[in-house]
């Protein structure tokens, strides 16, 4: 159907993907990484799937200063004859509402305030080409008509790692006939609550996808953070200017550190602004080995690398991903081994949320150069 009239992606680009570790770590974090064996890695994929929606150079990264280099490295088609940055670089972590309210103040100062903006995160997996691209569309025109657009992702278990959203009655915007109010969200629950909600059939999974008209969520972050919002305008009105360097070092370190959802969703939902579409995709974070190991399987693999160095035996759902050396398996069933030059992790797959703690752990030792 081509590019959406006005639209502009945003990709977030960041955090270290510490439960993935040492495959995942803060110097090259796993949305740098190609991690299901495809010739992308997980950020270009991001980025080929929002650029027939979006058109070329309609698409912005955000991204700590330290990741700028083999970001613009992986992404070239970034770079367009007209001199505009498109990729913002972050001197440092200020959570999500400010890398998304400098997207949103920067598109705002370019194209001004009527464009939309859809937020996309770097490193998640999406199956359903189709499905995506209608779901998007239908955000959008969701958006248009003035509320801040989330996607619901549908739950396929009551998932303990995820955020819920509760949707109400149907919208009402004729383009967008699946999108519906936005009742509430809900931080991770415990199992028994997670359940309860998926038997309601009112609840999805947050899946930290917005689409929003750019004015729009600058309005909503004046109400509710007016600081933020000066900062993040006053760094936009530099950022095409030789003056960029000298604002963002005098005014980024004080932004407030807050995540969009408690910056924006939850408050405005519970004003009534905020409707959802449901995501009818497959879609995964990759938020551990178990998740990893899950996206290989269907694709009838087991081992992450040179399947040459990996020999199983006995040990059905392992996860291997081999570095230099061979490695064996033998009668451990749901194993997870990660070989890496400086570091080996030996895990399973029903502990797969419990790497962060290893992380954790080695940092404490003063062990920054593993990380």
């Amino acid at each position: 159907m081509g590019p959406i009239t006005g639209f502009h992606a945003v990709v977030p680009a960041g955090g270290a993907g510490t439960r993935l570790w040492p495959l995942s770590r803060a110097g090259r974090p796993k949305f740098l990484l190609d991690l299901l064996g495809t010739g992308r890695t997980l950020l270009q994929g991001t980025v080929d799937r929002l650029v027939p929606l979006t058109g070329p150079g309609n698409v912005l990264v955000v991204t700590g200063t330290r990741h700028v280099a083999a970001v613009v490295e992986q992404l070239p088609e970034l770079a367009t004859p007209d001199g505009l940055d498109r990729v913002l670089a972050e001197p440092s972590a200020r959570d999500s509402m400010a890398a998304i309210g400098l997207a949103a103040a920067v598109l705002a100062r370019r194209y001004g305030e009527d464009v939309i903006l859809g937020s996309f995160a770097a490193d998640h997996v999406i199956d359903g080409t189709a499905a995506f691209e209608q779901t998007v569309r239908e955000a959008v025109e969701a958006a248009r008509a003035g509320y801040v657009v989330t996607v619901g992702i549908g739950a396929t278990e009551p998932s303990t790692a995820f955020g819920y959203v509760r949707s109400g009655a149907p919208l009402g915007v004729e383009a967008a006939p699946s999108a519906r109010h936005v009742v509430g969200f809900t931080e991770k629950p415990d199992a028994q609550t997670a359940a309860q909600y998926l038997a309601t059939g009112e609840y999805s999974w947050n899946g930290g996808m917005f689409v929003v008209g750019v004015g729009v969520l600058l309005g909503h972050l004046h109400a509710q953070l007016p600081a933020l919002h000066d900062g993040l305008r006053s760094i936009a009105a530099a950022w095409d200017t030789a003056e960029r360097d000298r604002v963002l070092t005098a005014t980024w370190p004080a932004l407030t550190k807050i995540a969009i959802d408690h910056a924006i969703a939850e408050p405005v939902a519970a004003a009534g602004g905020v409707a959802v579409v449901p995501g009818l995709f497959g879609w995964d974070d990759v938020g551990d080995f178990a998740s990893l190991a899950a996206l290989l399987g269907a694709q009838g693999r087991s081992s992450l690398g040179d399947d040459a160095l990996v020999l199983q035996i006995d040990s059905d759902g392992a996860l291997v991903a081999a570095g230099s050396r061979t490695v064996s398996v033998i009668g451990v069933p749901g194993a997870v081994v990660v070989d890496t030059p400086d570091a080996v992790l030996v895990t399973t797959r029903d502990r797969a949320q419990e790497v962060k703690a290893a992380v954790d752990a080695w940092r404490a030792r003063g062990r920054d150069d593993l990380l």
